[in-house]
């Protein structure tokens, strides 16, 4: 029996009437009655027990009869199962659920959130109510569900069941596919895990994709040993029985490439190198990090890429080069956790010299002696190797300049010295020097031309041109000579004279000359300029007025005769001796005190006409001035020392 329910116990006694009756439970009297029925209209737990009665009538009394036993017990608890395989399910899904108890006796009603169910179409269940089905989900599904279970003809009913909580989702999830590798990019050989989640409810199954095409492949992960030709993109969709499945999840993409080969280069700028000197060589990989570097050398005599340094960084140093480094050097590559390893690097070839290198310093021209306003050129050769810097000294003073060449572009007599350079190359506290013996080079002044005027006095009457001369002062070389009109050269003129006539010179010019020769010095200095302007007319105007004052002269000579000729004698005692009226041209030679005969008619205002421009002040000729008429050439010995020109230069004819 159950709770609530009521129960009638009945004594019967087979003769006679009138009987009273007595009820025990459990051996205990509870009711001594006249009726022969016993009632419990709503029994309990307490109930339960055995049941007994007798009669008696007067002093009689039976035996007590046979004990009835009666159970009370609570009603089962119905156990609620949810049949399908996940309790957050998602619209148009289907919902399974049974209730269950021990006995077949049980109906069953269901509750949502407390609130019974009512049956439609989409609640579907059993002739017992033992299970529920709820087709076509829908939003206002979900809840707190859980069933109980009746009697109906003894009106038992049970305490609810266990509940079962229902999610209904508005929409479907979007799966994340996720990779356990991070690294990018993936190299053939590698492993890599896709993992397909749904964060969402249970019972999914799952399809791959790579580049949109079908992998046959339904687990949640799924492991890849990668090739070359897994490279692409993947993702996945999710799907539930027949009506759930969701969209493509976003792509993963595995960049799957070859594994790099390493680029060996040279840090340092040259792969030859001297004894003492520092190399370095770096070990390149294009792409990610995290790549450890292993080196080898190929060495004549030792075997081949024998390892020297193991699973260090991207550079091989050698702080001090031997003989011993020589070699082909390569590298390669290993990814540090991870399973890959490239191939070496071509070689790169390392020659270490014996001994320092030469250096040479070259002069161009080469001669020991230059002079001033000379071009020098000096270079500074190494004979191997490269990446040079060059430094240039003098004296051992500070540098002058840097570069392979260093240039003199007029030299002076301050460029006197030893020169020398050094070169270097190679960064603090690396860098490897060497130097070249020094060149000693001296500059003496280029000597300078002068123009000599060689047409004198004696050659008044006899021309009216100009014999210029150019002479190298203090030199005793052979020389050669040009000649410049007005900073012209003049064509085909390497004589030391020059002829200056009216007719080649209508207009007088300046004049300068310069010697040149094929030893050094190459040529001089250019003479200063010698001014021929107006020149040639005042040799004519003089020798106008010589002739004219010679003419006077004779005629007065002439008539100083023809007086004493005629004229009456006087008295012995009257007459003075008188020697030598007229000297000779001999006598006013020797004559200290004799005046120059063209003093004596030559005013002046004659020797000094109104000054021209560009004329010097004129000078007066002194009486040492001689007039006797010689060879041209004995001329001009003597009046190399003697004439003064306008500008400096030696002049007897003329005067300025």
């Amino acid at each position: 029996m159950y709770p609530g329910e009521s129960i009638s116990f009945t004594c019967t006694v087979d003769v006679a009437t009138d009987w009273e009756y007595e009820w025990y439970h459990n051996g205990v009297i509870i009711s001594s009655i006249n009726i022969n029925t016993y009632r419990i209209d709503s029994v309990t737990h307490a109930s339960s027990g055995e049941y007994q009665c007798l009669a008696k009538r007067l002093t009689l009394r039976t035996d007590k009869s046979v004990a009835a036993s009666l159970k009370v017990s609570d009603p089962p608890t119905p156990i609620l199962k949810l049949l399908s395989a996940w309790p957050d399910v998602f619209e148009k899904e289907t919902l399974s659920f049974s209730c269950e108890v021990s006995s077949s006796e049980w109906t069953f009603t269901w509750q949502r959130d407390g609130t019974e169910l009512q049956d439609n179409s989409r609640l579907i269940q059993n002739e017992k109510g033992s299970t529920l089905n709820i087709l076509a989900v829908r939003l206002n599904d979900q809840g707190l569900y859980t069933c109980k279970a009746h009697l109906k003809h003894r009106r038992v009913s049970s305490d609810p069941s266990n509940s079962s909580t229902v999610s209904v989702y508005k929409s479907l999830p979007e799966p994340i596919v996720r990779k356990d590798r991070v690294f990018d990019p993936l190299y053939p050989g590698e492993t890599v895990k896709l993992l397909c989640i749904v964060d969402v409810s249970s019972g999914w199954s799952y399809d791959w994709y790579k580049d949109g095409t079908n992998l046959h492949k339904t687990d949640k992960e799924i492991t890849i040993i990668l090739n070359l030709s897994d490279k692409g993109r993947y993702s996945c969709t999710a799907r539930r029985g027949e009506k759930t499945l969701t969209g493509h999840s976003s792509n993963v993409t595995l960049n799957v490439e070859e594994i790099p080969v390493p680029l060996l280069k040279q840090k340092t700028q040259w792969l030859d190198v001297f004894p003492s000197e520092a190399v370095e060589l770096s070990c390149m990989m294009k792409e990610s990090s995290g790549w450890k570097f292993t080196w080898y050398q190929n060495t004549e005599g030792v075997p081949k890429d024998n390892v020297i340094i193991s699973d260090m960084g991207d550079t091989l140093s050698i702080t001090h080069a031997s003989t011993v480094h020589r070699g082909n050097y390569r590298c390669s590559g290993t990814l540090d956790g991870r399973p890959v390893s490239s191939n070496r690097s071509s070689e790169v070839t390392l020659d270490v010299y014996e001994s320092k290198p030469t250096v040479t310093l070259l002069q161009s021209p080469s001669d020991s002696v230059m002079h001033t306003g000379d071009q020098i050129s000096f270079a500074c050769h190494i004979n191997v190797s490269s990446g040079w810097k060059y430094q240039w000294y003098k004296d051992k003073n500070s540098p002058l300049s840097s570069g392979i060449f260093h240039n003199i572009s007029s030299a002076k007599t301050s460029d006197t010295g030893d020169y020398r350079c050094k070169v270097s190359r190679g960064e603090e506290p690396k860098i490897f020097e060497s130097e070249s013996q020094a060149v000693k080079l001296t500059i003496e002044e280029r000597p300078k031309a002068s123009i000599i005027l060689l047409t004198g006095w004696s050659e008044v009457f006899s021309t009216d041109s100009l014999v210029l001369k150019c002479d190298i002062m203090d030199s005793l070389d052979t020389w050669n000579y040009t000649w410049f009109k007005e900073g012209e050269e003049l064509p085909l003129l390497r004589s030391q004279k020059h002829k200056v006539t009216p007719q080649d010179d209508p207009g007088q010019s300046f004049y300068t000359c310069r010697g040149i020769r094929d030893g050094r010095p190459h040529y001089s200095i250019d003479s200063d300029p010698y001014k021929t302007k107006n020149l040639l007319l005042k040799r004519r105007i003089l020798l106008s007025i010589s002739g004219c004052l010679f003419f006077g002269i004779i005629a007065v000579f002439i008539g100083c005769i023809a007086l004493r000729v005629l004229r009456k004698p006087v008295a012995a005692d009257d007459k003075q001796v008188e020697d030598n009226l007229f000297l000779t041209m001999a006598q006013l030679k020797d004559r200290n005190d004799a005046p120059c005969p063209l003093v004596e008619y030559i005013t002046d205002t004659d020797l000094n006409p109104p000054a021209k421009e560009g004329e010097e002040n004129p000078t007066s000729c002194s009486e040492t001035t001689p007039l006797s008429i010689t060879s041209p050439e004995e001329q001009a010995v003597t009046t190399n020392g003697k004439e003064t020109t306008e500008n400096g230069s030696s002049m007897v004819s003329f005067l300025h």
